[in-house]
């Protein structure tokens, strides 16, 4: 059983930066897989970016050169690092993992606006 929470969103203008955290009860060195995905009001659920335990790393076209998705070791998190934030980014960010079984948190919520 892994337990998920994230952290980081708000209110941001556009253009602004956030960054989100994903806090795992188990260390992520056993985290296979990481994604941050997103589901924007009154749309489903999408994939924002992967993360996996051998480095590598891949982002949706709609977000590269603007988020990068990380692991910190330290802190022990799952980041999604969010820059020239647009209208079009607002909703709700959620983290999933697999480990032995794959796992949600309960989301953080992002809303660009001015």
């Amino acid at each position: 059983q892994v337990h998920l929470v994230e952290s980081g969103g708000g209110l941001v203008q556009p253009g602004g930066s956030l960054t989100l955290s994903c806090a795992a009860s188990v260390s992520i060195s056993r985290i296979g897989v990481a994604s941050w995905y997103r589901q924007p009001p009154g749309k489903q659920r999408e994939l924002v970016a992967n993360t996996w335990n051998n480095g590598n790393t891949h982002s949706q076209a709609f977000v590269k050169g603007r988020f990068l998705i990380s692991r910190n070791n330290a802190k022990n998190t799952i980041d999604l690092q969010m820059n020239n934030l647009k209208p079009e980014d607002t909703a709700i960010y959620y983290c999933w993992v697999y480990s032995s079984g794959q796992y949600w948190g309960q989301g953080t919520q992002v809303t660009v606006s001015s």
